[in-house]
């Protein structure tokens, strides 16, 4: 289920922005909105299927009548060459698919025994999904879509590759009609009874308190931190990929071009700290790990922000170190807040506190950080060409910020299970 859901998002997430910017001619601006627009679907979730999956009807179905419905809109992603057009579909796909974000942790939550120690190993197949296509999509890139020859030039070979990543949409596409069949085989997940007739003002009710409170609202301000992340980094890396020689030459041929095969290696840092996760998660505080993920997000975009004025023999490395950088982002605050959200919350509203969480991260949080992440390109585009050290540096002191209100707004220590039940 895992790997599904998050290959279906990976396949064409990491390249909308060099497909919009450098094969349809979208302004910075056009594509922030399609960004934006792309996260409602977070903010209508937690009123829609949080309700449904928590109140009327079985988790798993609504899954899969959901993925196949979005399996039909996002292969229209490749064919539509409009700004008009790619902000209506990205608007009801968004509705679609980012609900079943949250709703397949909420079904994870609801039949695992031990949610510290058996959540990270069922979440990693996500992050495996994500690497799959991405470098799935690099290699199509390269092979299909890379010309090569002695009059080629590079203008020519990004504008090449950039025309190709339509094909990740329709890779989308495929994925999500398997995913809609596969959960009709999920395990049986029904609504239950709560104290109140609406799931979802129950769960507003729980998130006023502490530690959610904190934790949501800083929330928001990761999320556009993310957000730059994801908008920005596969340009960045396929302007890198194309320009570098010798070794880097070597690792296009095993992860493709386009940017989006390179950011894997982030998602493999993620694997090896999901899996650390359980081991931690019952020795170290949830504040220590949610702060050790804003020090990775921080330390990210410094490296993409000066790697050019480090050592010629440095400039790599610190890119790559700067992807592997994602997965303690990832695994240390993300990872971390949806446990976080489940252990706080009592059980006949967690798929919409789930969807609550993911309102604010993939929702508001997306919809704020597209268009900031927009603006900041266009006032950090000197000459018609995005100067990356101006555009790294805005996230980086936002991370810093947040550090430093985690630190002095967010209660110590985790209390254990059978003092919350006491």
């Amino acid at each position: 289920m895992m790997f599904l859901q998050y290959a279906i998002w990976g396949a064409w997430l990491p390249l909308l922005w060099p497909f919009l910017t450098g094969h349809r001619g979208l302004t910075a601006s056009q594509v922030g909105d399609i960004f934006a627009v792309g996260a409602v679907g977070a903010i209508v979730a937690p009123f829609i299927a949080g309700q449904i999956a928590d109140r009327w009807f079985n988790t798993e179905k609504f899954l899969a009548i959901s993925h196949i419905l979005g399996s039909l809109l996002v292969w229209q992603l490749a064919e539509i060459s409009t700004y008009a057009g790619l902000l209506g579909f990205s608007l009801a796909y968004s509705i679609i698919y980012s609900p079943t974000l949250a709703l397949t942790n909420s079904l994870a939550f609801h039949h695992l025994p031990d949610r510290d120690r058996d959540f990270g190993r069922v979440r990693v197949w996500g992050t495996v999904g994500w690497i799959a296509v991405g470098i799935g999509i690099g290699q199509w890139l390269l092979h299909q879509h890379t010309p090569s020859g002695p009059d080629i030039t590079k203008e020519l070979i990004q504008a090449k590759q950039n025309a190709g990543m339509a094909d990740a949409f329709k890779l989308s596409s495929m994925l999500g009609v398997a995913m809609g069949f596969f959960c009709w085989f999920l395990p049986a997940t029904p609504p239950a009874k709560g104290k109140q007739k609406s799931a979802v003002f129950e769960a507003v009710g729980e998130i006023k308190r502490q530690p959610l409170l904190t934790l949501f609202l800083l929330a928001v301000p990761v999320s556009c931190i993310h957000q730059f992340y994801f908008v920005h980094t596969a340009p960045f890396l396929g302007q890198f990929q194309n320009e570098a020689k010798g070794f880097i030459e070597a690792v296009n041929k095993i992860v493709g071009v386009g940017g989006g095969g390179l950011m894997t290696i982030g998602q493999m840092s993620e694997i090896a700290v999901l899996a650390a996760i359980p081991i931690f998660a019952k020795r170290v505080s949830r504040k220590t790990l949610l702060a050790a993920g804003l020090v990775a997000y921080a330390l990210r975009m410094f490296l993409f922000a000066h790697y050019a004025s480090f050592p010629e023999a440095l400039r790599l490395p610190s890119i790559i170190l700067g992807i592997t950088m994602h997965g303690l982002c990832f695994g240390c605050f993300i990872f971390v807040a949806f446990m976080i959200v489940d252990e706080e919350t009592s059980g006949d509203i967690r798929a919409s506190a789930q969807s609550l969480f993911n309102l604010v991260t993939v929702g508001i949080g997306i919809i704020v950080g597209s268009k900031i992440a927009g603006a900041v390109a266009e006032w950090a585009t000197v000459g018609g060409k995005l100067d990356y050290a101006k555009l790294f540096t805005v996230p980086m002191w936002a991370a810093i910020a947040c550090l430093v209100l985690l630190l002095m707004f967010y209660p110590g220590g985790r209390k254990s299970d059978a003092e919350k039940r006491a």
